[in-house]
């Protein structure tokens, strides 16, 4: 249940997804995207074919990779230039006062990135489904191989520049008791002790940890509110004036950003480069161990 969230309108339940689309009052949109290691962090590879095997019906795919990457950064996952995020979600049918519901038949973490820059760009009536297509599945609703394609839609894009934290913004926040910087990656990345790197081993100096997995039970949807509260108080989150998430390339970092929105934390931003950027600078500083250093 989501009654007690800040902001419960931000998830969706399987079967309330089921009977709105029996109303025919929502759009949705499959963003599944799998992660393969790689020798530096992980290759991504797009969810089409598993799309194209079972959906939930009536969704279309998005392609994450190519439709919403500035493929030309070389990071991998760069928030595309506003005009072309705007041409894009156009294109593929989002519509200003159309309700979506986005989803991902893997991991959570590409729904709520997708959530992530359909709410950047100022859409204000974006749900994930919770728990994505296995809790749609584990309720035995029915699946499709219909390929969708949604009519272009008129969606219009007013920029929240503030949901996103540019590498600088990050490194003036090093030593602000104002701003509570977190890494959402698991322990062992966070603290070094991992094999997989992403080239520099360690976190951000001064970050904390609150690793996404931590925020979800075990079938992929969030916690209680109770929970995520407990959860991101532990490490500074609730009382920080200003949070800014990061993870590998700003993917895993939406989770802890959208359960901060969830629990009535609004200042909330993602650090789009992430670790892909920060180490690829020397100069920036990075600490090991399991504290912020």
């Amino acid at each position: 249940m989501t009654d007690s969230y800040a902001r419960p309108e931000y998830l969706i339940e399987p079967a309330e997804l089921s009977a709105r689309l029996a109303e025919g009052t929502v759009r949705v949109f499959d963003g599944t995207v799998f992660l393969e290691p790689a020798p530096r962090g992980y290759r991504a590879r797009s969810g089409l074919e598993d799309y194209q095997r079972a959906h939930i019906p009536g969704a279309a795919f998005i392609d994450q990779l190519s439709a919403l990457s500035d493929s030309a950064s070389g990071l991998g996952f760069t928030l595309p230039e506003s005009g072309r995020l705007q041409q894009a979600f156009a294109e593929l049918g989002a519509c200003s006062d159309v309700p979506l519901v986005v989803y991902s038949s893997g991991h959570t973490m590409w729904a709520t990135r997708l959530w992530w820059l359909l709410h950047y760009a100022g859409h204000d009536h974006v749900s994930v489904l919770n728990g994505g297509f296995a809790a749609w599945q584990k309720l035995n609703l029915p699946v499709s191989d219909e390929i969708i394609v949604h009519p272009a839609g008129d969606f219009v894009a007013e920029i929240r520049h503030h949901r996103f934290a540019t590498q600088s913004k990050v490194l003036a926040a090093i030593g602000n008791p104002e701003v509570c910087t977190v890494n959402a990656l698991a322990p062992g990345v966070y603290s070094g002790e991992s094999q997989m790197s992403y080239g520099r081993k360690g976190h951000i100096t001064g970050s904390v940890n609150v690793y996404y997995d931590q925020l979800l039970e075990e079938e992929g949807r969030y916690r209680s509110a109770t929970d995520l509260k407990a959860a991101l108080a532990d490490k500074g989150l609730m009382d920080a004036g200003q949070v800014i998430a990061y993870c590998g390339g700003g993917i895993s970092a939406t989770i802890d950003a959208l359960a901060c929105l969830l629990v009535g934390q609004d200042q909330i931003a993602v650090y789009d480069g992430s670790m892909s950027e920060w180490v690829a600078d020397e100069q920036l500083p990075m600490t090991l161990g399991d504290e912020p250093g």
